[in-house]
């Protein structure tokens, strides 16, 4: 799954247009890596999103296209805040 739509399943960020953005922006990284929109999700990556000047980052517990709004909160866990 496309990192940008992994974001917007997870309700990490809203929208998914806003995810792509801040994508472009290179304000994602996975794994120490600055990504695209583009770039594929995979189970145990860590994402870093930078919200302004607050940091977020989050393990990848799992990849599902469709999910409940409380089963959201499952496809990830919060390293750092």
């Amino acid at each position: 799954m496309r990192i940008d739509k992994y974001l917007k399943v997870s309700r990490l960020i809203k929208r998914r247009t806003v995810a792509n953005e801040v994508a472009d922006a290179g304000r994602i990284i996975v794994n120490g890596r600055e990504v695209k929109a583009s770039y594929q999700v995979k189970v145990g990556d860590e994402v870093q999103i930078m919200f302004g000047t607050k940091p977020v980052k989050v393990k990848v517990l799992s990849v599902d296209n469709v999910v409940s709004k409380d089963g959201a909160r499952e496809m990830y866990t919060v390293i750092e805040e």
